[in-house]
């Protein structure tokens, strides 16, 4: 009755309500945590249903934390659940975490990984991390305002974002994110009943395909930007995540255009070579044929990218920019001068130029 009663007490922040957050929320709501917050501005797709089971085949369109409002409500409808229809930034983090006991993160990109490392450490707070790529995962809680470790002891420089593609991009098995977010509850749980500080300090990773799991040590680090003997970072700020290491020169404005640039800059004359690096049944349903688009698929891209010609303006783009990131960054580091990635690819056309264009 001690633990229920703690459990009915505690107020949980969520970051994201896709395949991370969807068996988080709903394994939370299920044990009778009195608050959860869910912070997540994107609405539901087809596509999210294989791995985000928060999410129903009828609430596709809908914001995704208006439909896991309705479903957390189903399930427990004593749980308090407060949400948010926006992205969690440096405009919202302080005060978000600030709002809640600990914060279990379930985003897929590198920004809102440190800044929510950042913002937990700053408010004395436990930061529940958890990643997916494929069928690899790993996860950590992370709690320096107790001695442990912080995100940036692990990865104390961030790759290039464009390096770092999501599940939607990558892919990944369904119960994979599955079994990461169900183990984030599980850690939020042990901590919220007044244990889980063995825990500190260990991340553990796992490959589904072969079913291997192994936890390793993560020491915290004395020079450590933010949890360190002298840190550097004070204060809340925007995150240090690189976008295009090759070219540290260049705005991002000459290294990425929009979709409804893109299309204003061809209705005017101006005619790049516009390379599509998705999958060919990806191309098959939709695509820019229309602009001319070349496919080159990026899983083929490092063999045949020398049918792109060298002195040639290229727009690179993909279903959302992740592969086109990493193909730009691979032409630049081969000499090409001229290659701009299209910042959303065509999930963001879909959106602000042809609704028609429908991405897988």
């Amino acid at each position: 009755m001690e633990g229920q009663r703690r459990l009915g007490e505690a107020r949980v922040l969520l970051i994201g309500a896709g395949g991370l957050g969807s068996p988080a929320a709903l394994y939370l709501a299920a044990a009778g945590v009195g608050q959860l917050g869910i912070v997540d501005p994107d609405r539901v797709e087809l596509s999210n249903l294989q791995r985000q089971v928060l999410h129903s085949t009828p609430q596709q369109g809908r914001l995704k934390v208006d439909s896991a409002r309705e479903r957390l409500a189903e399930l427990n409808p004593e749980v308090s659940v407060t949400t948010w229809a926006e992205r969690f930034g440096l405009s919202n983090a302080e005060w978000l975490v600030g709002q809640h006991d600990l914060v279990i993160d379930g985003s897929d990109n590198l920004d809102t990984r440190y800044l929510a490392n950042d913002a937990c450490h700053l408010a004395g707070k436990p930061y529940i991390y958890a990643s997916v790529y494929r069928f690899e995962g790993q996860l950590a809680v992370f709690h320096s305002a107790v001695g442990g470790p912080c995100y940036r002891c692990l990865f104390p420089v961030a790759p290039s974002g464009a390096l770092v593609p999501s599940c939607s991009e990558a892919g990944v098995l369904g119960t994979l994110p599955g079994m990461a977010g169900t183990m984030q509850a599980q850690e939020a749980l042990v901590y919220l009943l007044g244990g889980g500080r063995e825990r500190l300090g260990r991340l553990l990773t796992f490959d589904l395909w072969r079913r291997e799991f192994r936890e390793v040590g993560v020491p915290r680090d004395p020079k450590c930007a933010l949890c360190g003997a002298a840190p550097s970072i004070t204060e809340l700020r925007a995150p240090d995540v690189p976008r295009n290491p090759m070219h540290d020169g260049d705005s991002m404005s000459s290294s990425e255009i929009t979709p409804a640039e893109f299309k204003q800059q061809w209705d005017a004359g101006r005619r790049p070579l516009l390379v599509d690096v998705r999958r060919s049944d990806e191309y098959e349903a939709a695509n820019l044929a229309e602009y001319d688009a070349r496919l080159i698929p990026l899983h083929e891209f490092t063999a045949r990218y020398s049918e792109i010609p060298q002195d040639a303006d290229i727009v690179i783009h993909c279903k959302s920019g992740g592969r086109s990131g990493q193909a730009q960054e691979f032409l630049q580091a081969q000499g090409y001068s001229k290659v701009q990635n299209m910042t959303g690819g065509m999930l963001r056309w879909a959106k602000e130029v042809d609704p028609s264009k429908v991405s897988i």
